[in-house]
């Protein structure tokens, strides 16, 4: 079974960029989300293209079914989907734990999310400087929310 157990952040200033090891571009989009909880999404990250089936369960464990396919097909279905996003995702390591820093472009600009993806929802968790408020959970910070409602466009509140 396809477990992913994911904290989220916001980001408070930019010294996260001396612990780069690689950079990529992502563009996804989205179909739907089921009245069960489940959301579809199509992915193109370098020559590479996904489909990817993820489901809430609880805390901060998603189910996700994740599948490669051919890029011809991936971007035949983003060109017909409005739902989108793009973004540079930064990959860190920092006191020997994997970090991702999603840095979204066009209408969820200048949102920087972090990201860090544990074994267990009690793995011990350092927080690097650069980490501010915690939105796990938070839907209206998740990309499915994202690409149907962007950054941008939210009132202060």
């Amino acid at each position: 079974m396809a477990l992913e157990i994911e904290r989220r952040f916001l980001i408070k200033n930019d010294n996260w960029k001396q612990f780069i090891n690689k950079k990529v571009y992502i563009e996804q989009g989205y179909f739907f989300q089921s009245i069960d909880g489940w959301i579809i999404r199509v992915r193109l990250i370098g020559k590479k293209s996904k489909i990817t089936l993820k489901k809430h369960i609880k805390g901060f464990t998603n189910f996700e079914f994740e599948y490669s396919i051919p890029r011809s097909d991936a971007e035949t279905i983003m060109s017909n989907i409005s739902n989108t996003i793009k973004k540079d995702r930064f990959f860190l390591e920092i006191e020997k734990q994997s970090w991702i820093i999603d840095c979204f472009k066009e209408k969820n600009y200048p949102l920087k999310i972090a990201e860090i993806e544990l074994s267990n929802e009690q793995e011990d968790l350092f927080l690097p400087s650069f980490i501010s408020k915690e939105i796990t959970g938070l839907t209206h910070y998740s990309n499915f929310n994202l690409a149907n409602n962007p950054f941008s466009e939210w009132k202060e509140e």
